[in-house]
């Protein structure tokens, strides 16, 4: 009989070589062994279906005994199953509590945000030192304004119809930072997705690259945002895809397109059916320090260039649903620097990270 460590080495190799139902019975066994690692890796695979069977409500409940066993990335991750009020009861009060809970049990990344998410930058600054006070991380999620994500910032109206807003100070400098830094390493070439094929390919009107986070990839941070956008926009952050992070080299762009799904092209109308319409596009500029690399309309005369920290929203669809073609946009080729920014798709219907 193999020992917990020998079932988790097995299951990498098992993915390595594409066997993934392999995998996935190895981190079961593991499980069964009462290994902690083990029981957090099966269930963010389940919660998500990723090359795993999806059964995202027994992912939720080997979460919960993944935290109740001491885990400390497990209670990050239900920290963001407590925030998106998914498979849990939504609350963001629960939320942070497991946050904290992560981030004193000694997991980084619970850390980074509660460090990003405070504005006592002096006790902040603490956290530079050689050892923590007692209590430390407890005192650093105290000291966030938890309400202030569900209040809905100061804006104005750029253009009437179709509906364009910006919000100053959506977010702010920490937060985009934070949110930067975490989608280095996952960066890929942006892709377009081919109705007629079914799958997404290179295309040589879009050379940006983009960070993708679906709800087992998204950190407490990721809902935190959303949750702002919802209070900006007034739709529900459930009908919210999965968050992208989109990233331009110097020269990179995307030319004039489209964001909502049109009906009229091939296989579009079954995902119509399944997933409903994008009927809104909301997008947070997380820096500023380059040339161009404006968000235009060119049927609008919109051109708009964000300052870090600032959102922005535009309504793809019309009242009843329908595609507004008014909306073609493009992010324009930036020069002198690279630009960051969330492009989040908001959906007529729920569908929580698709």
């Amino acid at each position: 009989m193999r020992t917990a460590a020998e079932e988790l080495a097995l299951a990498a190799q098992c993915d390595a070589n594409g066997a993934h139902d392999d995998a996935v019975n190895a981190l079961a066994r593991a499980t069964k062994l009462g290994d902690v690692e083990a029981t957090t890796r099966l269930a963010k695979r389940l919660i998500v279906g990723n090359d795993a069977p999806l059964l995202p409500t027994e992912g939720a409940r080997l979460l919960f005994d993944a935290v109740n066993r001491g885990g400390a990335e497990a209670a990050a991750k239900l920290a963001v199953l407590a925030a998106a009020g998914a498979y849990v009861e939504p609350s963001l009060d629960h939320a942070f509590r497991l946050i904290s809970l992560s981030a004193q049990r000694g997991w980084a990344p619970a850390r980074s945000q509660l460090l990003a998410l405070t504005e006592d930058r002096a006790l902040a600054s603490v956290a530079d030192g050689a050892a923590t006070p007692e209590n430390y991380w407890q005192r650093l999620t105290d000291s966030i304004d938890i309400e202030g994500w569900t209040q809905a910032p100061a804006g104005k109206t750029l253009h009437e119809s179709p509906l364009i807003r910006s919000f100053e100070t959506l977010i702010s400098d920490k937060v985009c930072q934070w949110l930067i830094d975490v989608s280095h390493d996952r960066l890929k070439r942006a892709l377009v997705y081919d109705a007629v094929g079914g799958k997404d390919h290179a295309d040589k009107n879009r050379t940006n690259s983009w960070a993708q986070f679906d709800l087992m990839g998204s950190e407490l941070i990721h809902l935190l945002v959303q949750k702002r956008m919802e209070a900006a926009s007034g739709l529900p952050s459930y009908n919210m895809e999965a968050t992208a992070v989109l990233h331009y080299a110097v020269g990179e762009e995307i030319t004039n397109h489209f964001d909502f799904v049109d009906p009229s092209i091939p296989n579009y109308e079954q995902e119509l059916e399944k997933n409903g319409q994008r009927i809104m596009t909301f997008l947070i500029y997380l820096n500023d320090d380059y040339e161009h690399g404006e968000t235009e309309f060119p049927k609008l005369g919109v051109m708009h260039k964000g300052r870090r920290g600032e959102g922005l929203y535009f309504i793809n669809a019309l009242a009843n649903g329908a595609p507004d073609p008014r909306t073609v946009h493009a992010g324009r080729r930036t020069v002198n620097g690279e630009k960051w920014i969330v492009s989040q798709f908001v959906r007529n219907r729920r569908v929580l990270g698709l």
